[in-house]
């Protein structure tokens, strides 16, 4: 567990930089779960808001174990160094996102939009949102809507070759990502303005950039692990 730790905080950083990205896709669904809250259930708004955010982070945990299972039939391979090399290349592209300097990672969300179509109906079925569990159960459909910054992370998360450890390191990138769109359902502006600054952007972006570096399989890995 201790040789996983740096990962986590890896994957709870690259939620919490990606909270921009997510204010975009969800933030508009979080404004309007809000609003669909009844009047005399507003007093729950909290209790909801989490209970949709954990369906969703709970949907990214079950993609990357199911993902995660595929990079362990393949550890010890050459698709191993593959896996690692295409995930590297979406980290680096991640943070050029990030930094806002190229927006090519979106159209990986095209990959997604087959699926989607088929869950996305079933969606209209828990709103308005009245109890925990339409709450959760809306937030687990919620999670499979096409985003490239979860594909990238999730690839990333499954070249460790440990399906567990997929779904743990996806686990921890979803809760990265609760401070921006909790703050978005709560009317609370000052989080998603601070994450909007053009300078912290580009020092997230910078950071992911370098993780990505750090990821490509190659003699540089024993070098700073040796150190």
């Amino acid at each position: 567990m201790l040789e996983l730790a740096p990962l986590l905080v890896s994957a709870l950083i690259l939620g919490l930089l990606g909270g921009g990205h997510c204010l975009g896709m969800c933030g508009g669904l979080m404004g309007a779960l809000t609003l669909a809250i009844p009047a005399e259930q507003r007093g729950r708004r909290l209790r909801l808001l989490l209970a949709y955010n954990l369906g969703r982070i709970l949907s990214y945990a079950a993609a990357g174990l199911l993902l995660g299972l595929a990079g362990w039939a393949i550890a010890g391979s050459a698709g191993e160094v593959v896996m690692r090399t295409l995930a590297a290349l979406l980290l680096i592209a991640m943070g050029l996102y990030l930094a806002g300097w190229w927006s090519g990672l979106t159209r990986i969300e095209a990959l997604g939009r087959g699926l989607w179509r088929h869950i996305q109906p079933l969606t209209r079925r828990f709103m308005p949102v009245t109890s925990l569990p339409r709450a959760l159960v809306l937030g687990g459909l919620w999670g499979w809507l096409p985003c490239g910054l979860v594909y990238s992370t999730l690839l990333w998360a499954s070249s460790q070759g440990n399906a567990v450890d997929s779904a743990v390191l996806m686990l921890a990138f979803g809760l990265g990502t609760w401070p921006v769109l909790l703050a978005t359902g709560l009317a609370a502006e000052r989080v998603t303005a601070l994450l909007r600054q053009r300078g912290i952007r580009m020092a997230g972006g910078l950071l992911v950039i370098l993780f990505g570096l750090w990821t490509l399989p190659g003699p540089h890995q024993h070098w700073l692990m040796g150190h």
